[in-house]
C-alpha cells in the first residue's frame, strides 16, 4: 500500500520541543511553537545575550608575528 491508499501523509520534518517553552512545535513558526517564542529568541541573539565563547589561544592566532 502507497501512503495515497492509507491516506496518511509523512511530515516533511518531525516535531520538536519548543527551544523557549518546550511545547510542542508548530509547523509556520517551525522550531518554535509560536510567534511569541520566535520573537523572544531574536530578541535574545539582537541583545548580545547569545554568545559564543572566544578562548584566549585563539584570539592569539590572530595576531601576525
Amino acid at each position: 500500500m502507497s501512503t495515497k491508499d492509507t491516506g496518511k501523509v509523512t511530515p516533511l520534518r518531525p516535531k520538536r520541543a519548543c527551544p523557549e517553552c518546550g511545547k510542542p512545535s508548530a509547523r509556520d513558526t517551525y522550531p518554535f511553537c509560536s510567534l511569541r517564542c520566535k520573537e523572544v529568541d531574536l530578541n535574545r541573539w539582537l541583545s548580545g545575550r547569545y554568545v559564543i565563547p572566544v578562548r584566549d589561544d585563539e584570539e592569539d592566532d590572530d595576531k601576525p608575528e
